[in-house]
């Protein structure tokens, strides 16, 4: 984790860039127009042309960023900072300036488009929110040292608004050597594109291990846009405690997973008759929400953070090792001989990763090993009444009576990765074929009694330790419709690179699931711009005057513009321990909670602002009044609002269309901010103040209210079992609107 938590705070150091830049030109503006004798049009446009740039570049980065990578786009960003930095520093006139500050939205927009993405891509995800909050403490530490820049250069009795602005040039040349000579490219992209081989050695420095099989299986799982996913439970327990005096027979659906210990073993029920209930079936249906007008999904997800064990967020309590056992089952042949592909993959196809040279080749397949695990050869298999799965000493090939095998892997946030074969045909009449599983655990082991021995079908002792849990099963991402129309034998792969020229495609944004997660990306980036930060920012300066702190400061011989300053730098400063608060809980509380714990307190201190200015309380009390409501609505934005919009629109969308979908709600955002700038002080002028934050008041309630109902947990789950979650109850959510 140490290598992911450095990775990404060398990417935001290009949101440190922006605080600064933004801090810069707040200052340097007041000279600019002093020395060019500007227009308050010409001034307003130096300021707005990098949202300008920000919003042009934002159109197309996240297309480009599928197709040429992630880090590419960040080295662009350091360059176009670098050089609007130089610019800005020689610009002889006003033309110059403002090609400088497009330049500069140029490096912004990619800065603050992409650096989520990438760190969401490249972090655990124990640890992802934590991480995807640093863009918001470094652009705020940025402003911060920008704004203490500022300050000491105005106290100067020559002030140079260029060295100002070019000082830009300097910091960028660190991200410009980070991003080339340390930053590597994102892992998901590089499995995106078949590029097997350098995604293992970018896994391995992350992750600061050898063994990182399990992830690998996961990223390729993540390939998959759509798809048909149904939601199962199972009962899980010891082979020797479930059904002892049962014989397996070729009715029941059972899977044998193997624990760490010698002779341990799993076998996994399916609980009969409910193989498409949702997670939340003791609640009530997934498409029948117990909360009028609630998404399902956001019941879905909540029912497996509900359920979460208490380590379940770190490790899963039910699996712990089974990151080493990188196998999958080879099912029984139903002919004699194996065809001319099987003898093909079995002669060199399907190598374990950790045996023979390193190479895309060996890597045919990440979920495919022949290769014998450490933990395997210490296997002894239980002698039980007829196991329903044998294993094959010195061989990860396990073959099974009843049709069925499975391997499984640890992937973080409680799940378990999981395959499975079955020759059986299943109620729907279609064949069982090769199953990926995501299996979640929902209670801890160790229960004797309890609601499960309550339910349909589980047939489970109520002496010995069983599980309950969830299982997401659907087709393997590599196990392409086109393959399973060859008819072959045994769970045939195709390798990523076949399917990498492919890219995002429009239908991928049509599929269901995606559709939904840009309802829940853009209504977030609309509703946080309008929810006041920017008016809040442009009123502070008036709010901290009334205050008497200018009078305060000219005591202390201090100028007005340099107490501006003064002041945007104290500002600053109190939002960066309350952004590291955030950071703190984004992981242990959640974004979902944090925003529906946080937008209230705003609501609070923009009413409280609205009734200061349209009651006299005085002019000490309104004072007052203002400022604390000011600071508690700066501290509460950063702690919520400010960063988890762009955490969760990194997190939501499947690999493949990912930037694209993250570069729409970008522009959204930029849009709106384009919006909120230019129609603030017309507002104020025809509205009046107390219009205004009545307004943003208004907003923040409709906020609240679209992310109780829209919004879902997405703490600590692997970003693929987010975006199957997204597609199966998006899916399932259609269908019962068509019941």
């Amino acid at each position: 984790m140490n290598g992911a938590a450095l990775v990404a705070i060398a990417a935001t150091i290009g949101n440190f860039l922006q605080g600064w830049d933004n801090a810069t030109i707040a200052g340097a503006v007041v000279y600019i127009k002093k020395e060019l004798e500007l227009g308050a049009a010409i001034e307003g446009l130096i300021v707005a042309m990098s949202l300008i740039g920000a919003t042009v570049i934002t159109t197309c980065s996240g297309t480009i960023s599928d197709w040429i990578g992630r880090r590419p786009m960040l080295i662009l960003s350091s360059i176009f900072y670098f050089l609007s930095g130089l610019i800005m520093l020689w610009s002889p006139n006003v033309y110059v300036l403002l090609l400088a500050r497009l330049l500069d939205g140029f490096g912004i927009g990619l800065a603050v488009t992409l650096v989520p993405l990438y760190i969401s891509e490249t972090a655990p995800s124990e640890i992802r929110g934590l991480l995807n909050t640093l863009p918001q403490f470094t652009g705020s530490a940025g402003m911060f040292l920008a704004y203490c820049m500022i300050f000491g250069m105005s106290l100067g009795s020559l002030t140079s608004w260029r060295l100002m602005l070019g000082v830009l040039s300097i910091p960028s040349l660190l991200y410009f050597a980070l991003t080339v000579f340390y930053l590597p490219e994102s892992p998901r992209w590089l499995v995106s594109k078949g590029r097997m081989l350098e995604a293992k050695q970018v896994l391995q420095k992350l992750r600061g291990r050898e063994d990182v099989s399990g992830e690998m299986a996961l990223l390729v799982e993540g390939l998959a846009v759509g798809g048909e996913t149904s939601i199962e439970e199972y009962i899980i327990g010891p082979a020797d405690e479930l059904d002892e005096d049962e014989e397996p027979s070729a009715d029941k659906d059972h899977i044998k997973l193997y624990g760490p210990e010698e002779g341990l073993s799993w076998v996994a029920k399916p609980v009969t008759g409910q193989s498409r209930l949702s997670l939340v079936s003791r609640q009530g249906s997934l498409v029948t929400p117990s909360v009028p007008l609630m998404d399902p999904l956001v019941t879905l997800f909540g029912s497996v953070h509900e359920k979460l064990p208490d380590a379940g967020s770190m490790r899963s309590m039910l699996f712990p090792n089974f990151g080493s056992m990188f196998s999958t089952a080879e099912p029984p042949i139903d002919n004699e001989e194996w065809d001319e592909e099987s003898l093909q993959r079995e002669g060199e196809g399907y190598t374990s990763e950790g045996g023979g040279a390193d190479s895309d080749d060996n890597l045919r397949s990440p979920l495919i090993s022949r290769q014998t695990t450490s933990l395997e050869k210490d296997i002894v298999p239980p002698q039980s009444h007829g196991s329903i799965l044998s294993v094959r000493r010195h061989s990860s090939l396990m073959q099974g009576n009843a049709g069925e095998a499975a391997g499984s892997m640890g992937i973080g946030g409680g799940w378990q990765l999981a395959w499975k074969w079955s020759e059986r045909e299943g109620e729907d009449g279609n064949k069982g074929g090769f199953k990926r599983i995501y299996l979640h655990q929902e209670g801890a082991p160790g229960s004797r009694r309890g609601s499960l021995v309550s339910l349909p079908g589980a047939d489970v002792p109520t002496d010995g330790e069983f599980i309950q849990a969830a299982a997401l099963v659907s087709q393997p991402a590599l196990y392409s419709k086109e393959l399973v129309d060859q008819h072959p034998v045994g769970p045939a792969m195709v390798h990523p690179s076949q399917n990498a020229a492919k890219g995002p495609t429009l239908a991928a944004l049509l599929e269901p699931g995606v559709k939904r997660a840009l309802i829940v990306g853009i209504g977030i980036q609309i509703l946080q711009q309008f929810s006041g930060i920017n008016g809040v920012l442009y009123y502070t300066p008036q709010i901290l005057q009334q205050a008497g702190v200018d009078v305060l400061l000219s005591n202390l011989g201090i100028g007005s513009d340099s107490a501006s300053f003064l002041i945007s730098a104290f500002t600053n400063l109190l939002m960066l321990p309350s952004i590291a608060v955030a950071m703190r809980f984004m992981d242990i509380s959640g974004r979902r909670s944090l925003l529906l714990t946080t937008i209230p307190v705003l609501i609070v201190a923009l009413i409280a602002l609205v009734i200061g200015n349209v009651f006299d309380f005085g002019t000490v009390a309104h004072a007052v009044i203002s400022t604390i409501c000011v600071v508690i609505y700066f501290c509460t934005f950063v702690m919520g609002y400010g960063p988890i919009p762009n955490i969760l629109c990194s997190e939501i969308f499947p690999t493949r269309v990912r930037g694209i979908c993250i570069a729409i709600c970008a522009l959204v955002f930029w849009i709106c901010d384009v919006i909120v700038t230019y129609t603030l002080p017309v507002m104020l002028s025809s509205i009046g103040l107390a219009g205004v934050f009545g307004i943003y008041a208004v907003v923040c309630v409709i906020s609240w209210i679209f992310i109780f109902l829209r919004v879902p947990e997405t703490k600590g789950m692997p970003l693929e079992v987010i975006t199957e979650f997204f597609a199966v109850g998006a899916k399932q959510a259609a269908a019962a609107k068509h019941e």
